[in-house]
């Protein structure tokens, strides 16, 4: 066993490059990540600052998918290496009022009957959902989606559960590309029955459970492909 400081548990896989992801990847239990300036740059991250990214004599370009790893890094985690590939596409096609574009085609898949806030002020609530045909049919649910990549606090989920009430929703989802603060993660277990919180990997995850039925120009802004792979027991590897 080794002990373990935890200095910050609120920083979201987005604050990260590529290339830093790539390295905290890998699959072995203890290593270093030191290449591309890694060390300050996470210092930098835990400062609350932008990631830099990799100096510029490293010759690893911002936005490479994924640079030849170094021999202490070679055992790479492909699947959360391309899950971080899809993060960082939706993170740049989808900023703003598109992220609630996104969300909005994922639940409309899902089976809701939605009405989506024009771009600017919102009231409130970025998007109303409702089953049935018409979207009359319970549950009723009021989504806010925040695209920031900074957490949410909790006057943001406060908000939506006064919108909640204000449009007789029965339930509420909070859609934070940057997570949540732990405020808001220990007020919203109060609201267990009634309010969900999606952030990064949360809304991932649902897009891959309906990513076959989404609209057609939604795909082509974001093109995935499922691959599969064998899962090796411990004595064949």
């Amino acid at each position: 066993m080794r002990a373990v400081e935890w200095v910050r548990t609120d920083v979201p896989r987005a604050e990260f490059q590529q290339d830093l992801l790539y390295s905290l990847g890998a699959f072995m239990t203890v290593c270093r990540i030191q290449r591309n300036g890694a060390a300050g740059r996470l210092l930098q991250i835990l400062e609350g600052k932008k990631d830099p990214g990799p100096p510029p004599e490293s010759g690893v370009k911002e936005k490479d998918p994924a640079p030849v790893a170094h021999t202490e890094e070679a055992a790479v985690d492909v699947a959360q290496l391309a899950h971080d590939q899809i993060v960082a596409r939706i993170e740049g096609r989808f900023r703003g009022h598109d992220l609630a574009r996104l969300v909005d085609a994922i639940l409309t898949a899902e089976g809701y009957y939605t009405q989506a806030s024009p771009p600017g002020r919102d009231g409130g609530v970025d998007i109303l959902a409702g089953r049935g045909t018409l979207g009359l049919d319970s549950p009723r649910l009021c989504v806010q989606v925040k695209s920031s990549s900074s957490p949410a606090d909790v006057t943001v989920l406060r908000a939506l559960q006064g919108s909640m009430q204000t449009f007789q929703a029965e339930q509420g989802l909070l859609v934070s590309w940057g997570g949540v603060t732990s405020a808001v993660t220990s007020e919203a277990r109060q609201s267990f029955f009634t309010v969900r919180i999606w952030d990064a990997q949360a809304l991932v995850e649902a897009l891959y459970r309906v990513y076959e039925r989404l609209p057609e120009e939604i795909q082509a802004e974001l093109p995935l492909k499922r691959a599969w792979t064998l899962v090796l027991e411990e004595d064949e590897e």
